[in-house]
């Protein structure tokens, strides 16, 4: 009887025992093993060497000036991302401009240093503009705060945007901020918009809701689902006068007067705003509604690719001749600025769509190594740098100069027109911002992937339960030769 109970216990031990194990065991399925460090003083072979994965998460890298080589054409004038230290000095005021600039120079300093001589034009249309007009609607709702207007009178306004850009200038930024972001003075005045005064616009707007929608605008949703920007445009219709009525999915169409009215009178609402909040605050809200903006279009200037159409139409395989010419193409469109990952995308549909309706029809890309990141300018000549698609913003360190952030600079296929990738391409959906997590099934490292796992696994198992077989027969047959013994 005590050798049942024996055997009975030794039979649950070992299969409860067994069971633990198999659990253990297959917690190590997505396990990847990491390389060892060599050791000092020892190289490691190029077996050793880690391999770029297949898909990952890329954090932003900073690109700055203190990693810059020596430059190697010093007969040459340095190219714009090398490192530079803006001269500064007194600015010359018109005194006719009545408003404490030092009251806004958070703001102004931040504009000077993203609109920088050296750097101004090559991050003009992501960076650079869009604080400058930031700025624009922060000192037109600062200036009417101790008033009952929303904008300035003409001749105010012409001596307050001289002074803005004297200002900016005798910081660092380049003068002529005016031509390069199309803005003049009269955008500080409400131009044709027949509402400039405060009452008049509390009157006609609803002015808690549009406060409740802009007060906090949502980086991540703003630009797909929209809140703050209909808001304004509601706004802007209701005190234009204009009869009309405003769809979330259509354009207002009109006469070009009626367009710029209503173009005036979203000065005016930001005007409005800018009152409401604090300057970090409405400069925040501002930049996020001009990165919304910006993200819609290709600001490149494509040329006609002659070249290009003439040695890579009817091409089934890699040519030598198209790959050239269309390397050489890219390379003179690169050096028109940054943009951003997601312009990007829509720059290489563009130029994918002007090639296609010339006769290419193959994926040129492909056949090419054509990267997302060779639609932008080349950060330090090394590695071409995409812009975040969020607003950004230029740093200053009086040690290493301007530096900024680079993101998803990895080698990010460009997107043919005609390939599945651009048919479903969709910017606001989530898993378009970034390439997927890598999975289990994708896992591997040095050549041992997860089906080598599972035989690792399985054959382990194996081995421990033939061991425990093992001791439970002599167990048993211990147990019977004592009771045979006894008996």
């Amino acid at each position: 009887m005590a050798c049942v109970k024996i055997v009975s216990r030794l039979k649950g031990s070992f299969c409860h025992l067994l069971l633990v194990i198999a659990l253990w065991l297959s917690s190590y399925q997505n396990v990847v093993a990491l390389p060892l460090l060599p050791k000092p003083g020892q190289t490691p072979s190029t077996s050793e060497l880690p391999s770029s994965p297949n898909s990952a998460t890329f954090q932003p890298i900073d690109i700055s000036p203190t990693m810059i080589p020596h430059y190697p054409f010093p007969g040459e004038p340095l190219p714009p991302m090398y490192p530079s230290f803006p001269k500064t000095y007194d600015p010359v005021l018109t005194g006719r401009c009545p408003v404490n600039f030092s009251v806004i120079s958070s703001i102004t300093g931040k504009t000077a240093s993203d609109c920088t001589q050296s750097l101004s034009t090559i991050v003009g249309n992501v960076i650079c503009c869009p604080q400058f007009n930031s700025l624009l609607h922060i000192f037109q709702g600062f200036y009417g705060n101790h008033s009952d207007t929303l904008v300035l009178q003409n001749v105010v306004a012409d001596d307050c945007f001289k002074d803005i850009i004297s200002i900016l200038a005798s910081r660092g930024a380049n003068s002529s901020l005016s031509s390069m972001c199309s803005v003049k003075s009269s955008n500080l005045t409400g131009g044709s918009c027949p509402v400039k005064d405060i009452s008049a616009f509390e009157k006609a707007v609803n002015t808690s809701k549009l406060l409740e929608s802009c007060s906090t605008v949502d980086p991540l949703k703003e630009c797909c689902r929209p809140v703050c920007q209909p808001a304004i445009s509601e706004a802007a219709l209701q005190i234009s006068g204009i009869k009309t009525t405003l769809s979330d999915n259509k354009n207002i169409v009109g006469a070009p007067s009626e367009i710029d009215t209503l173009n005036d009178c979203k000065g005016v609402v930001y005007s409005w705003i800018a009152r409401k909040l604090r300057f970090e605050d409405a400069n925040t809200a501002f930049r996020l509604l001009s990165s919304c903006k910006v993200n819609k279009a290709c600001p490149l200037d494509f040329k006609q690719p002659s070249e290009v159409i003439n040695a890579c139409r009817n091409l089934a395989a890699p040519s030598p001749s198209c790959c050239s010419s269309l390397n050489a193409y890219i390379t003179g469109i690169q050096k028109q600025m940054l943009i951003t990952n997601r312009q990007a995308i829509i720059c290489a549909a563009v130029f994918g769509s002007m090639l296609e309706k010339a006769g290419v029809m193959s994926n040129v890309y492909e056949l090419c190594d054509i990267d997302l990141k060779d639609f932008s300018l080349q950060a330090y000549g090394q590695e071409g740098c995409l812009l975040r698609s969020l607003p950004a913003d230029l740093v200053y360190d009086n040690s290493t100069g301007f530096s900024f952030t680079c993101d998803l600079n990895d080698n990010i296929a460009a997107p043919w027109p005609s390939s599945s990738s651009v048919t479903s391409l969709s910017l606001c959906a989530p898993e378009m911002s970034l390439p997927a997590l890598p999975t289990s099934q994708t896992l591997g490292n040095s050549g041992c992937h997860l089906g080598g796992v599972h035989f690792l696994v399985s054959t382990i198992l194996i081995f421990v339960s033939t061991l425990f077989q093992i001791k439970f027969y002599y167990n048993y047959l211990k147990c019977f030769w004592i009771t045979s013994k006894v008996s």
